[in-house]
């Protein structure tokens, strides 16, 4: 295993992509990241999205498979909704038995950071994150583990933070609007930076991890405990955030922001936004999820104030 570092995992996905000179197309879930698809656009590779499962809310394999099965793709990227880190390795092997040429990316950004490959896991690319509003937010950095054999080269773009802002604007306005989202290209893309090397990186991984790990939890349990059961989450998803399923979000959502306090419902169906169709399953997670704040930026005040918001605003 190759070990990757970038200032964005997005930039490792760039390379990735630029590396194999294959302008097949790539299977994403409809309820990825946007600057996800956005890379892809950047790099000249088109995308289908797949629906989510209900059940496990990530990808519907059923629907990947079946996708692969009628048109030829370059690659697969799997994402885990929420963080919820199970691998669907039989899916992988079979997809790669199906067309080996497939290169499956694991988009682990949302998961706990972990310094060491997973030996059984039989995606291509383990991809993590420890950039904004991640498990483990450093402020920056992305890295990856490469199975030998995949190819791979830096690119070395110009980088405006400007244009970075800008683009992160244009995505949200075409979210907000249920719009389509027009790409326009832009120097947005941090590919450079000075990086720590691996094993500094590793130990700051290493070491923030005990305390986010552990102020995560501290206010898991007052959500927990104060919000009734049946709107969470199984435990496995409430890492990132803590996530509740409500049937007035939207406006759950604004009586949060009212009190001073900020949750999120994070993310929404791409479909319809980054290329045409519905992604039924993923549009109805995103208009009945709320992603509570465990993080930094929220103290047991607050995570006990959002608890009394949602009290006062069930029905």
């Amino acid at each position: 295993m190759q070990i990757l570092q970038a200032p964005r995992a997005s930039a490792i996905l760039y390379n990735l992509i630029k590396s194999r000179f294959d302008t097949r197309p790539w299977l994403l879930p409809a309820n990825i990241c946007p600057i996800v698809p956005i890379t892809f656009l950047k790099a000249n590779v088109s995308f289908d999205l797949v629906d989510i499962s209900a059940q496990t809310l990530h990808m519907d394999l059923e629907q990947a498979e079946a996708q692969i099965r009628t048109r030829r793709f370059g690659g697969l990227l799997y994402a885990h909704t929420y963080g919820e880190a199970s691998t669907p390795n039989d899916f992988f092997h079979q997809i790669k038995s199906e067309d080996e040429s497939i290169l499956i990316v694991d988009d682990r950004c949302l998961c706990i950071p972990e310094v060491q490959p997973d030996a059984e896991n039989l995606a291509d690319v383990q991809l993590y994150s420890t950039g904004y509003a991640k498990i483990l937010d450093l402020g920056l950095g992305g890295f990856a583990f490469l199975s030998e054999g995949v190819p791979y080269r830096s690119a070395h773009l110009p980088f405006d933070p400007l244009a970075q802002d800008r683009i992160e604007g244009q995505y949200k306005q075409a979210i907000r609007d249920a719009t389509a989202f027009t790409y326009e290209d832009g120097n947005w893309l941090q590919t450079d930076a000075v990086l720590p090397a691996w094993e500094e990186y590793r130990r700051q991984i290493e070491d923030g991890l005990t305390f986010s790990m552990s102020h995560r939890s501290k206010l898991n349990r007052i959500y927990a405990s104060r919000i009734p059961q049946e709107l969470q989450l199984p435990d496995a998803y409430q890492n990132w955030r803590f996530n509740i399923r409500v049937g007035n979000n939207a406006q759950m959502v604004k009586a949060i922001f009212e009190a001073g306090l900020f949750a999120s419902s994070y993310y929404a169906s791409l479909a319809g936004i980054m290329v045409e169709g519905r992604c039924p399953q993923a549009e109805a997670l995103h208009n009945a999820v709320i992603n509570l704040f465990n993080d930094h930026h929220f103290d047991e005040a607050k995570a006990e104030r959002a608890c009394e918001v949602i009290l006062e605003n069930l029905h």
